[in-house]
């Protein structure tokens, strides 16, 4: 039973409140959490138009409008891979 008990602690890693309560406690970074939250494909996480990696902070991404569409990337060098496949104008 102790070993089922030990999955079910586990799996409590992968829900949003007990992330919340880990970062809080000191035990997983604002970072992991994020990872975690994207890995998870949170419908509110936000990745790079180009790589597609999840942005945890959003403030920190380099945002373009292309089409009349707002991107954002999360370097200069996807943005700048993203222009020279996608043939964008500046």
């Amino acid at each position: 039973m102790a070993e089922h008990e030990e999955q079910t602690d586990e799996a409590d890693i992968y829900s949003e409140n007990s992330r919340e309560e880990l970062v809080a406690d000191g035990e997983m970074s604002p970072e992991e959490e994020g990872f975690m939250a994207g890995f998870e494909g949170d419908e509110n996480s936000i990745s790079c138009a180009d790589c597609k990696k999840i942005i945890i902070d959003p403030d920190d991404a380099i945002e373009a409008v292309v089409d009349n569409e707002t991107l954002l990337f999360c370097s200069d060098e996807c943005y700048t891979n993203y222009k020279h496949r996608h043939e964008v104008e500046e």
